[in-house]
């Protein structure tokens, strides 16, 4: 099993929520315990950043940096944090596998919505408002570079642009397990609304259908097998709607594919 170290990021979108708990639920679940694992929870400078969310991303690419001998394994209240989960990795200059029910890949240009939750892959690979990258002075990522699978709710210009890209795209996970990865250390983001929301209740945003959560971690475990694994990300549920006891448990069960 590798060397693992356990990071908390408690905000959503740079605010941290006195209703969301869901980081401090896994930390007092034990798992990184089980993951044979120390946990650390890091503590922006709020003060000292011009915005929350790049304050939020400079903690957590601080604290990866700082325990660069370990594999992180992240947990986030949003994918957001992806921002500095590839900063804190740029030294190892990772692919990157999203697994995700949504594409996150609009721009403000895009979005009908406006929603930076459904952004950061597109801030990723350079397209969209930079601010973020530029907050984090982190260089784009090539579009070559990053796999994305299920993606089964795409808006209208957003599955456009992502179809147009040079994103590699598997719409199913049979389809993904059979897949050429990039020669590269590889970061593995996992939204958890990727999972069937009929076994992953309390989404923000769910998605029916998808993939069960058995197949989840099937494709998870072979992901892990395929090659160097330079951290994994958890975008997790939200612990104030119904379901969240059900969803925790099998986000805990995601997170046992990985010893």
């Amino acid at each position: 099993m590798p060397n693992y170290i356990c990071i908390g990021v408690p905000y959503y979108l740079g605010e941290a929520r006195a209703e969301r708990q869901e980081v401090e639920a896994l930390r007092r679940s034990g798992i990184a315990a089980e993951l044979g694992a120390d946990w650390l929870t890091i503590a922006p400078d709020f003060a000292g950043a011009a915005d929350p969310v790049v304050a939020v991303n400079q903690a957590l690419a601080q604290a990866i940096q700082a325990h660069a001998d370990k594999t992180p394994v992240v947990f986030a209240n949003d994918c957001a944090s992806c921002l500095g989960m590839m900063k804190g990795l740029e030294a190892k200059s990772p692919a990157i596998l999203w697994y995700d029910s949504h594409g996150d890949f609009n721009t403000p240009e895009t979005t009908p919505s406006g929603f930076l939750g459904g952004m950061p892959l597109a801030a990723l690979v350079g397209r969209g408002n930079q601010r973020l990258m530029r907050g984090l002075d982190l260089e784009p990522v090539s579009e070559a570079d990053v796999i994305i699978s299920d993606v089964r709710n795409l808006d209208p210009e957003e599955g456009v642009m992502l179809r147009g890209s040079e994103v590699s795209i598997y719409e199913t996970l049979d389809a993904l397990d059979a897949a050429p990865f990039p020669d590269k250390p590889l970061y593995i983001h996992f939204d958890t609304d990727v999972v069937d929301c009929a076994e992953m209740p309390a989404m923000s945003y769910p998605e029916p259908g998808g993939p069960s959560l058995a197949e989840s971690i099937v494709s998870l475990k072979r992901s892990l097998r395929r090659g160097k694994v330079a951290g994994v990300l958890f975008s997790l549920w939200n612990g104030a709607l119904e379901g969240s006891d059900e969803a925790q448990e099998a986000t805990l069960e995601l997170i046992r594919a990985l010893r």
